[in-house]
């Protein structure tokens, strides 16, 4: 205890070059946490909201905006796929389940989304108040949306056209809100759930010129896309070619494009990896520095030191005491400055905790970085604390 405390005052005897190494080292440990809180967040949003998805099937274009607009919610969908057809693939033999997903319409910036029951089953979400829709043009606001927009039971509202605001109002059907769900931190927090036919009846509604362009409006309902989960993983081999080659519609697997995607982010994050080594290695090279030329400035101290009865392993013990000191003040200020970084991200994208990055949370993998500030500063540590223990007394005591 007295090694670490006499560490401690002689870390800070020259408080500016100890700063100025606490932070050089922390720059670099927070880039690795905000890769390692980046990553973390990525991965558990994905395997959260594409649980239990096995393929999405809607209309031809890009799979991996098919995926996003569909199951993340954070794009556009390519277009819609006839319902007939979604109708047809949910009695195909290797099809266990189909959740139709409609979008089109908002309510003030968050996407109001025609589906079924299942789609809340899926995601294990519960009701905190109210019920389920059990008409058209009932709605479930999801946690965020209720808590953002200080929604009520019983409340009215008109969706508005597009899935992002400035749209026309749909202000001759109004939406009633029957129920509000309770946070589960999924896609589903930030939706606007109703029944699919409030969807169609919104849209009908406002183009319908009479009765005969109504019913014919229904003959050819539409659904944006339909989430499919399989009877037999095996289907993974089959099916997607059998939608891709016999349909108008193509699939797209979530597992396949969430990868794709991810390679996509590598070459960011292999470059944000090179700026955080670079700064590991400055920062090594700073503490080094500091340590070799404290080494010789306390010279007299380190005699001392042996001349009270210090054996030469206590006087080089006091050298990585200081390195250690170093690391875990680095290790500690890297860490909160990762996470602020990591939420500062989030509110620029103005994302929330149910969607890519949101708020602070301290994954396994972060205890890592404590361990690499410390072996950092003590590896830059070990030749000054070499010089330190061959120290000669009588050398320093003749003035040598």
């Amino acid at each position: 205890m007295k090694t670490l405390a006499f560490a401690w005052r002689y870390l800070w005897s020259r408080p500016l070059g100890a700063a100025l190494n606490v932070l050089l080292l922390s720059l670099g440990l927070a880039s690795i946490t905000f890769l390692l809180l980046v990553g973390h967040q990525l991965t558990k949003a994905f395997e959260r909201d594409l649980a239990g998805i096995d393929v999405v099937v809607g209309a031809k274009g890009s799979p991996m905006q098919l995926i996003l607009s569909g199951v993340l919610h954070i794009d556009v969908p390519p277009g819609n796929v006839p319902l007939q057809a979604v109708r047809a693939l949910e009695k195909h033999p290797l099809v266990a389940s189909a959740i139709p997903i409609s979008l089109g319409d908002n309510f003030r910036s968050y996407r109001i989304v025609g589906t079924s029951h299942d789609y809340l089953a899926l995601h294990g979400v519960t009701l905190a108040q109210g019920q389920l829709w059990q008409q058209s043009m009932q709605v479930v606001l999801g946690a965020t949306v209720a808590a953002k927009l200080g929604a009520a039971l019983g409340q009215t509202f008109a969706g508005s056209h597009g899935l992002g605001g400035g749209g026309h109002a749909h202000g001759d059907n109004a939406y009633t809100v029957v129920g509000i769900l309770a946070p589960s931190g999924s896609v589903l927090d930030r939706l606007v759930l109703t029944d699919s036919a409030s969807v169609w009846k919104v849209h009908e509604d406002f183009t319908a010129l009479d009765d005969d362009d109504r019913k014919a409006m229904e003959e050819e309902r539409e659904v944006t896309m339909a989430l499919v989960r399989y009877k037999t993983p095996m289907a993974a081999v089959s099916f997607p070619r059998f939608v891709n080659t016999t349909t108008e519609m193509q699939a797209a697997a979530p597992a396949l494009e969430v990868t794709r995607l991810l390679n996509m982010l590598g070459l960011g994050t292999d470059v944000l990896r090179a700026f955080a080594a670079v700064l590991l290695l400055t920062a090594a090279l700073s503490v080094f520095i500091a340590l070799w030329s404290a080494v010789r400035e306390r010279r007299g101290d380190l005699a001392l030191l042996r001349m009270l009865g210090a054996p030469p392993g206590k006087v080089a013990a006091l050298l990585l005491c200081e390195a250690v000191w170093l690391g875990l003040l680095a290790a500690a200020l890297g860490l909160l400055l990762g996470q602020g970084f990591a939420a500062a991200l989030g509110w620029f994208l103005k994302l929330d905790t149910t969607l890519l990055i949101g708020g602070m949370v301290w994954p396994p993998a972060l205890a890592v970085v404590p361990a690499l500030a410390v072996g950092v500063s003590l590896g830059a540590a070990l030749l000054p604390a070499l010089g330190a223990y061959r120290i000669s007394v009588l050398e320093l005591l003749q003035g040598r």
